[in-house]
């Protein structure tokens, strides 16, 4: 696990975070868990997502399932090698069991989750070297914006 700017610096990073909060504040506005998610291929986005849990009734409609789905669609393939995901909050087991599926290289998350995370923080299945991928993780971009926005939401949720 990794926190900070390896490879190509947090600026590239925040950038791509960005368009993935863009998609978590319209999670918020639609009343859904807000985490967004974009996958990114030679710096260009090709997969958007953001949760569709209560509007789909789908327990599955995860950000990060959509934009896999989307990716896969754009480039016409079941893996997403040489991609990277950036995702509002750390995936959960599900979700970072279809990032190793999919091949991903890298999970880029801004705010853990302790509960349910999936990428180290209560679990960490994207680096489990007993299957048959493994994933890098870079943690914590953008956190602060990330985390306040899942706060906001369910301070929301409790009032």
């Amino acid at each position: 696990m990794y926190n900070g700017n390896r490879h190509t610096g947090i600026n590239f990073h925040r950038k791509f975070m960005f368009e993935a909060f863009r998609l978590a504040e319209k999670a918020f506005d639609e009343g859904e868990v807000p985490v967004g998610a974009v996958i990114v291929q030679e710096n260009r986005i090709i997969g958007r997502g953001y949760n569709q849990v209560e509007m789909l009734k789908d327990p599955t409609a995860h950000a990060e399932m959509i934009a896999i789905s989307a990716a896969c669609a754009t480039l016409q393939t079941k893996y997403l090698k040489g991609c990277s995901l950036y995702v509002t909050l750390e995936p959960c087991p599900m979700c970072s069991g279809a990032v190793v599926w999919s091949k991903l290289e890298r999970i880029v998350f801004g705010a853990a989750d302790e509960k349910a995370g999936g990428c180290g923080s209560k679990f960490n299945i994207a680096q489990n070297r007993e299957l048959n991928h493994t994933v890098e993780i870079i943690q914590g971009v953008m956190e602060a914006d990330c985390s306040w926005l899942l706060k906001e939401f369910f301070s929301k949720k409790r009032d």
